[in-house]
């Protein structure tokens, strides 16, 4: 979703013009430091901002990165009293770790924007965020006029008659004010960095605990107001495109018993007890064909053919998943070693392991798979089969021929 056009703008001017900037609207909107955009004038109507903080910015970045009507977002501060600060400074200027939404309010309103953050935070801790103790790490939506003021309100009352939460949301609704963008190593961290922000977003308990509480809604927007009059996922009865989540995001794990007869004994093995299947002896090690693999287990899109690279270790080896969210990544210490153990997000399969011995110019990641822990959905069946807007990842250029 990202749009580089806001970004390089905002990073290479910085300006604070203060407090104020124009994102493509009819009038100048307070709280950000930067330039006007320069798109053509029937997209510069489509777009609007907003700055939220919910902790560590690269995981509320990566959260926004999924949110609908989303354009472009930007790690950065806002909030305190210095300017033009930096990461080694900004907490003692009294900032927070914020992001800058791009978005298209013809698509998704501010309202809609704040109830998703909610659901991708702790909106109960007004201490910090997981592991991460402090006022700069603590939640907030700012608002740049009285209606984003009562919207934000009114999302979060709303949030608390639901009971959701054993206490009541904390999230603070400041007054907009200039935001800095932050350094641009953190920029799209989640992509630069794999397998360290994986980790870590793992260990800060934050996936979990937005599971635990809202499960397959935390991708919903549920509450009034979220959409704009005639947008939203029912806004076309004649489709429905968006009307529900991907069969994926809402999967249930079966017992053993029922995957038992669901699966091969070797797929049982490899994805149920964290198996090996033997290498140059399985069914992808050499395949070519162009199309997308898939959790054997839950049907969730893993890799894309033109991320597969040929390996010389008989098992499929790709660069990269899909998304960085289509896997979790854990600490695997058996047999008298320690390694990096890959499993699938929704269907919790052992999938295989991520080594650092990958093609350098393709980011250095060697994604060892089991075959067994995949299915294979060749392109002229991916509309057919629900995958359709996975297409374009076929496009991606290879670094070397896909046989292995």
């Amino acid at each position: 979703m990202s749009n580089r056009i806001f970004r390089s703008s905002i990073v290479c001017f910085g300006l604070f013009f203060s407090g104020f900037i124009s994102i493509g609207l009819a009038q100048e909107v307070p709280g950000a430091a930067g330039v006007t955009d320069r798109g053509d004038a029937d997209d510069q109507t489509k777009r609007a901002s907003a700055i939220f903080a919910g902790g560590c910015f690269w995981c509320v970045e990566t959260d926004f990165d999924k949110a609908p009507g989303v354009i472009d977002v930007i790690s950065g501060y806002s909030g305190g009293r210095t300017k033009e600060p930096t990461y080694d400074n900004y907490a003692s200027g009294g900032h927070r770790e914020v992001v800058f939404v791009v978005y298209d309010p013809t698509q998704v309103t501010y309202a809609g924007l704040v109830e998703y953050l909610i659901k991708h935070i702790d909106p109960t801790d007004r201490r910090g965020s997981f592991n991460d103790k402090g006022i700069q790490y603590s939640p907030a939506v700012y608002y740049a006029n009285d209606q984003e003021q009562a919207d934000a309100q009114r999302v979060i009352e709303a949030i608390d008659d639901m009971k959701v939460y054993r206490g009541k949301v904390a999230v603070a609704i400041e007054p907009r004010s200039a935001f800095w963008p932050a350094e641009d190593y953190h920029q799209d961290y989640h992509r630069k960095n794999t397998i360290k922000y994986n980790f870590f977003r793992l260990q800060s308990g934050r996936d979990a605990f937005v599971n635990r509480h809202w499960g397959a809604r935390s991708s919903l927007l549920e509450l009034a107001g979220a959409y704009p009059e005639g947008a939203g996922p029912m806004a076309d009865s004649e489709s429905d495109e968006g009307a529900a989540p991907k069969p994926w995001v809402t999967f249930r794990k079966p017992k053993p018993i029922e995957l038992k007869r669901k699966l091969t004994a070797i797929q049982y093995k490899v994805t149920q007890q964290d198996g090996t299947e033997v290498a140059f002896r399985n069914p992808y090690w050499d395949n070519e064909q162009e199309g997308i693999y898939v959790d054997v287990v839950s049907g969730a899109p893993l890799f894309a053919s033109s991320a597969k690279y040929k390996s010389g270790t008989g098992w499929p080896s790709f660069v990269e998943p899909l998304s960085p969210d289509a896997v979790i990544l854990k600490l695997d210490r058996k047999f008298f070693t320690t390694r990096t153990e890959v499993r699938s997000r929704y269907g919790d399969s052992h999938l295989g392991h991520v080594f650092d011995d990958g093609p350098p110019e393709r980011g250095g990641k060697r994604y060892c798979m089991n075959s067994a822990a995949l299915r294979f959905v060749p392109k002229e069946k991916m509309e057919e089969e629900g995958y359709g807007e996975f297409l374009k990842a076929l496009d991606r250029p290879l670094a070397t021929p896909s046989g292995k």
